[in-house]
């Protein structure tokens, strides 16, 4: 079993393989977080990983309870914090993707608005 390298705890191993895919095939390729399917497009599926719901930083153990099919960008934003319970990451998730689509719409100035505000 390998260390974390800031700690020097012990983490639990990588996934596999071949037990992604059985936890993206239980799960249906979709994100569990944002409902990102993976089965929709070639790009969607590219972006599709495994992530553990208490991360493996955090101790957490290479068990099918505590592994989810999720997109990437749910997974950075998720990061290595611990929550109380996988319902309480999913809030946490979707509340900071609406932030940062609403910051990034927000530096996107339209060109219909620009000419209006002339």
């Amino acid at each position: 079993m390998p260390f974390h390298i800031m700690t020097l705890s012990r983490v639990a191993m990588p996934v596999s393989q071949a037990e992604g895919l059985k936890i993206l095939e239980r799960d249906q390729f979709c994100c569990r977080y944002c409902g990102l399917d993976g089965k929709a497009s070639f790009e969607n599926a590219l972006v599709m990983s495994v992530d553990f719901v208490q991360p493996r930083a955090r101790k957490g153990k290479k068990d099918p309870a505590n592994l989810v099919a999720c997109c990437r960008p749910c997974n950075t934003i998720k990061g290595t914090r611990v929550y109380k319970s996988f319902e309480d990451a999913k809030k946490y998730v979707l509340d900071r993707r609406e932030q940062m689509r609403r910051a990034w719409e927000a530096t996107r100035v339209r060109p219909a608005a620009r000419a209006a505000s002339a």
